[in-house]
């Protein structure tokens, strides 16, 4: 790449289609181990292979994609023939559960993965988020079509059984007060959807708004919820690069021993306290000096994004720190 007016920008470089795998005669929809040994290979050059675009991940041969999808198609089919003559085994494990928690276990490993990757120097900490999380979440987003039929087959009955991102039990509480004598099951199901929807509002969502956004806003909850709870694919991966990188880099180290901080010590100013390794770097690229501005913008609003899609709630404090930055341009 040259320098100066004639700058060029050096052309991207994409990674081939992955070929679909010979497995011979094996039948790789014959057991979830047979199933797993052939999507493994897909979802690694997905999720896992180095590339030098951040914005779309890597792509498997047609073929290789047809072929994962017949393979999940026939799993779940033969799971279902199998558990149809013993309904006790068919309500403890409802048919996609193993594959399910695989897919939920990998992603896991693979955020892991990513939080171990961190530089040491706090500085260099959101330089190094921010790609991470862009690489990541494109990987997520082509798992999420290639294994569609995870969730059209196990996650929507999951849902519809109760066990989704929002459960009654969550909003029984407040549901139940606002029941009176007489209300019929079409006013208690209202106010149920009222209380949904009150939900949604929590992640930008606005009555009258596109379809398009109401499915960010969902997709936003299902990330924030616990991790026993059954979300689309893609809400899957977001959760869990919360849950096992930003999570342990917002986390406020303990202080050593039972030494008390002396009462005026620090006039109550905040910075003082201990704060996680993000909050740190996120401090840091606000209040330094040299850093271009049109960049530290760029940075604090892919953080920012990918705090919130990945669930971390409006009401923290680096959430708030940031969404203030970027409304106001002070710090």
């Amino acid at each position: 790449m040259t320098k100066g007016k004639g700058k060029q920008v050096e052309p991207m470089v994409l990674l081939p289609p992955m070929p679909n795998p010979s497995a011979g005669s094996a039948n790789p929809s014959a057991s979830l181990s047979s199933l797993w040994g052939y999507l493994l290979p897909a979802l690694n050059h997905i999720v896992r292979s180095p590339t030098n675009s951040t914005e779309k991940a890597p792509v498997i041969d047609i073929s290789y994609h047809m072929g994962i999808h017949t393979a999940t198609y026939n799993y779940f089919t033969m799971q279902v023939e199998t558990v149809s003559t013993n309904k006790e085994r068919e309500r403890l494990t409802p048919s996609g559960t193993d594959l399910y928690e695989h897919i939920d276990k990998y992603y896991a490993e693979v955020a892991r993965e990513l939080l171990l990757g961190a530089p040491e120097d706090d500085s260099s900490l959101i330089h190094y988020i921010v790609p991470c999380f862009n690489r990541y979440a494109a990987g997520a987003h082509s798992v999420n079509r290639l294994l569609n039929y995870v969730n059209r087959h196990y996650v929507k009955r999951a849902v519809d059984e109760d066990r989704g991102w929002l459960t009654l039990s969550d909003i029984f509480d407040a549901v139940a007060k606002a029941i009176q004598d007489g209300d019929t099951k079409d006013k208690i199901t209202n106010k149920l959807k009222e209380r949904r929807t009150e939900e949604l509002k929590k992640w930008g969502w606005d009555e009258g708004g596109t379809s398009e956004q109401l499915a960010h806003a969902e997709s936003c909850a299902e990330a924030a919820s616990p991790v026993d709870r059954v979300v689309p694919l893609s809400a899957l991966a977001l959760r869990r690069f919360r849950t096992e990188l930003l999570e342990p880099l917002l986390a406020v180290p303990k202080l050593k021993g039972n030494k008390r901080r002396k009462a005026g010590t620090h006039n109550g100013n905040a910075p003082n306290l201990p704060k996680g390794r993000l909050a740190r770097a996120v401090r840091e690229l606000l209040e330094k000096q040299d850093v271009d501005v049109e960049e530290r913008t760029r940075l604090v609003t892919e953080l920012a994004n990918a705090m919130r899609v990945t669930g971390v709630r409006d009401g923290h404090p680096l959430r708030k720190r940031l969404d203030k930055y970027l409304s106001t341009g002070t710090v």
